[in-house]
């Protein structure tokens, strides 16, 4: 299972016009669900996005949690994230989880996040989205369960 962090000062995902998740300060995770994954990925990305110190505490650092800063996450699914370009030009998605475990391990993923107690927007699953936030940092992290970076 992969990730992309971005820390955001707001972010929104829209489907044919209509905005269906929006967050204020916070996390825009892009997640991807390879097709070997199971919950225990799901666990240790969950654990490790509610982890995260990449907010800016007091003295200007990066050292603050997103629930020390009360932030909220907006997750999207994203298969394109396992999109393997090394062979000619168009993309193979072949080590992306087929759509039924894709969405039953990303609404896992959403669902351990708010047991956390922060705030989860979604994206809609299979649906063409319209993704608009402002990056706050710039602020981008990757995330792999395998911990392959």
């Amino acid at each position: 299972m992969r990730a992309v962090i971005q820390r955001v000062q707001e972010a929104r995902v829209e489907v044919d016009g209509e905005v269906i998740g929006k967050i204020g300060q916070g996390f825009l995770v892009l997640l991807g669900v390879r097709k070997d994954d199971t919950e225990e990925d799901v666990r240790y990305l969950a654990d490790k996005v509610t982890g995260l110190r990449i907010f800016e505490d007091e003295a200007g650092k990066i050292n603050l949690s997103i629930s020390e800063v009360k932030g909220e996450i907006l997750a999207v699914s994203q298969f394109t994230l396992y999109g393997d370009c090394r062979k000619g030009r168009r993309p193979s998605f072949d080590e992306a989880a087929p759509p039924d475990v894709a969405e039953r391990l990303y609404e896992l993923f959403v669902e351990e996040i708010r047991k956390s107690g922060i705030k989860v927007e979604t994206g809609r699953f299979r649906a063409l989205m319209d993704v608009y936030l402002i990056n706050s940092g710039p602020v981008t992290i990757l995330l792999d369960s395998r911990q392959l970076f």
